[in-house]
């Protein structure tokens, strides 16, 4: 029976089990914190050992697999393969016996109807992406989209060449830049707009790829530049994009 004389506890007075619940679920939050992204991170890596494995494995003669020989299965070994085997490639081919035989196959190649220009486009795409001179895709922009005033996140690809350049206005200089789509950075638009309605900033494009899949949760450090260069963009006044075109 309640004491008279006793004070009432207040209503939002926090009670033993509370404070026990809400220890629970923030020591709950931390361990999925601190697990989640190993856990993902494990995943992708034994995702990826496990299918270069099962890419070499077949190429490798079975009476020398590592499990005729030890108790128990080896993985990454596939790795280990094709990267001593890629590695070695690029030795051949940087000498001059690599250099012909290598332009003997593309002549072969050059002559297949189909595979030539499947070929032609995969070799075009990963020349590009994994050069050590090209600067396709190594910097990040802001461009007015979807109308003026407000601003985008874009990759900066290559200047326009060929038919492309020719077919542009001579009178300003164009450059092309991908801005993606949050969550799927995968998917966007590709656009030639002159070089000056493209605002370079100083963000790498992983921190700008983690802005945009995050749809602004994962800040990066450089985030508090954004805003100021935006501000000071604003008095170039580059020319918005047309979410029309």
């Amino acid at each position: 029976m309640h004491d008279p004389n006793s004070p009432l506890p207040h209503p939002h007075e926090a009670t033993p089990h509370r404070h026990f619940g809400a220890g629970i679920r923030t020591w709950f939050l931390t361990g999925l914190v601190i697990a989640g992204p190993l856990a993902v991170t494990a995943s992708i890596v034994w995702w990826f050992v496990t299918t270069v494995d099962n890419w070499i494995r077949p190429l490798i003669p079975q009476s020398l697999w590592p499990e005729n020989f030890l108790p128990f299965h080896i993985p990454g070994l596939g790795v280990i393969i094709a990267f001593l085997g890629l590695t070695l490639l690029g030795f051949l081919a940087a000498n001059l016996a690599g250099r012909t035989l290598i332009r003997l196959g593309e002549r072969i190649l050059d002559g297949m109807p189909v595979v030539r220009g499947i070929y032609k486009s995969v070799k075009q795409l990963f020349e590009t992406v994994f050069s050590q001179t090209g600067t396709g895709f190594r910097k990040v922009g802001l461009v007015q989209f979807p109308g003026p005033g407000q601003w985008s996140l874009v990759f900066i690809s290559t200047p326009p060449s060929g038919v492309v350049l020719e077919a542009l206005p001579d009178s300003v200089e164009f450059i092309s830049v991908f801005l993606p789509c949050t969550p799927n950075p995968t998917t966007g638009f590709y656009y030639y707009l002159p070089k000056s309605d493209v605002i370079e900033i100083g963000l790498s494009p992983e921190d700008a790829a983690k802005l945009i899949m995050s749809a602004g949760l994962i800040q990066p450090e450089t985030q508090a530049k954004l805003g100021k260069l935006a501000i000071e963009g604003r008095a170039k006044k580059p020319a918005p994009i047309s979410s029309n075109s």
